[in-house]
């Protein structure tokens, strides 16, 4: 197989996994609008309930009662990071596998809330809901989620890829 198509085989897989995440975020959002009463948790596990809430911040409800300015703030920062991402993306080799689905996920996340930024009021639908005895974390959704796993994997990528070259070329 020619580099150029094995190059345009590793964009279109990673691109894929974005939309996938962005389809399932959509997706259990409108669930969740479907079937669930605002801020009435419906319990699955002791400490696992499904909640819907709506956050017009950004994590953690930061900058949630900033008067509505904050939606453009942060339809601007998605709409940035993803082309930023979309470039870093497409300028990686074909080996760099891990980085890649690092970034397909943050892409999607950030594409996901960024639909509800801009088709919603500028709230994000959450309705993920952890807690245990007193502590309670923020409702969250996939989008969140997978924003969150590469995050993870881009950190990891980064302390751990130099030894694993080093290990590889020396």
């Amino acid at each position: 197989m020619s580099d150029a198509r094995q190059t345009r085989r590793f964009r279109w897989r990673w691109l894929v996994l974005a939309l996938l995440v962005i389809v399932a975020d959509q997706v259990s959002k409108l669930l969740a609008l479907l079937y669930l009463q605002p801020h009435q948790p419906v319990p699955v596990f002791p400490t696992f309930d499904l909640m819907l809430t709506f956050n017009s911040g950004a994590a953690f409800s930061f900058l949630s009662d900033a008067g509505g300015w904050q939606r453009w703030l942060f339809i601007a920062l998605a709409l940035g990071i993803s082309v930023f991402l979309l470039k870093w993306l497409f300028a990686l080799r074909a080996d760099e596998r891990w980085l890649a689905a690092a970034l397909a996920l943050v892409l999607g996340g950030a594409i996901g809330n960024l639909f509800d930024r801009v088709f919603r009021d500028g709230k994000v639908v959450d309705f993920v809901y952890l807690h245990y005895q007193n502590f309670h974390w923020p409702a969250f959704n996939i989008a969140d989620s997978a924003i969150c796993v590469g995050a993870v994997l881009l950190v990891a990528q980064s302390l751990f890829s130099p030894t694993i070259e080093r290990q590889q070329n020396g």
